[in-house]
């Protein structure tokens, strides 16, 4: 058990400090469905085929995401796992720490908890505000985490983007306040697959599936929970009429 918790501990650690980037830029609030099956299975895709490269969910195994995703387990191992991992495997990858600071400069850290760290708003505005930086050795920056280690894996998809905050041109700038109107605007001849709005919905998706990879049970818990606080009410009931009974001859 202590050897667990430490590893919890080791695990989170480096996603803490990715989180504590960006503090100051407005996130963008996202509505995920732990409910939606279909919202998972296509988030799950997405983790598996762009962030598991580099990252891993090493706290949770193949199996429990194919039965709590409702994937059959043969057609899981035959579209999700491109390894000779096992369906009762851990989610790990076979990148070394000690290569992958060498290559990117940090360790990719473990994505298990990383919703429960920062927040689900938090990582879906990271996975949209990529924009083009010819300063940074990827080529690209990040508005969330400034200065990030990492490349923009899902550019195939959303394509590049450039900044406007830095645009001088006067017709970019607020007609009150003078202030320069932020926002990012497509490159053209580096559009991505994906329309604006259908990269919106995948990188939501992929979201939903971190957020239920940071809490499996996090539908299961709400749902016994409201069968114990209304066990506990009922409980009161009798415990305070037991109590009045004990009580009623003492003055």
């Amino acid at each position: 058990m202590k050897k667990q918790l430490i590893a919890l501990l080791l695990a989170w650690l480096p996603v803490a400090l990715m989180a504590a980037g960006g503090a100051g830029y407005p996130l963008t609030h996202v509505n995920i469905d732990l409910e939606d099956k279909a919202a998972l299975q296509e988030g799950a895709k997405l983790y598996i085929n762009y962030c598991m490269g580099c990252h891993s969910t090493e706290f949770q195994r193949y199996e429990r995401v194919a039965d709590d995703l409702g994937i059959p387990h043969e057609l899981f191992m035959e579209n999700l796992i491109f390894d000779d991992a096992k369906i009762g495997n851990l989610m790990e990858n076979a990148m070394r720490g000690e290569e992958a600071k060498r290559w990117f400069g940090a360790a990719p850290p473990d994505l298990t908890l990383v919703a429960r760290v920062r927040g689900s708003d938090w990582l879906y505005t990271y996975l949209n505000t990529f924009y083009v930086d010819s300063k940074r050795p990827w080529g690209v920056n990040n508005k969330v985490f400034p200065d990030v280690a990492m490349p923009h894996v899902l550019a195939e998809l959303q394509g590049l983007q450039e900044d406007t905050c830095g645009d001088t041109d006067p017709s970019k700038r607020d007609t009150l306040t003078g202030e320069r109107l932020c926002g990012f605007k497509p490159i053209t001849g580096k559009e991505g697959s994906m329309s604006e709005q259908e990269y919106k919905e995948a990188t939501k998706n992929l979201v939903t599936f971190l957020a239920y990879a940071g809490e499996p049970v996090q539908l299961e818990r709400k749902r016994v929970g409201v069968y114990v606080l209304l066990f506990l009410a009922v409980f009161f009931v009798f415990a305070y009429l037991l109590k009045r009974e004990f009580w009623k001859d003492v003055h």
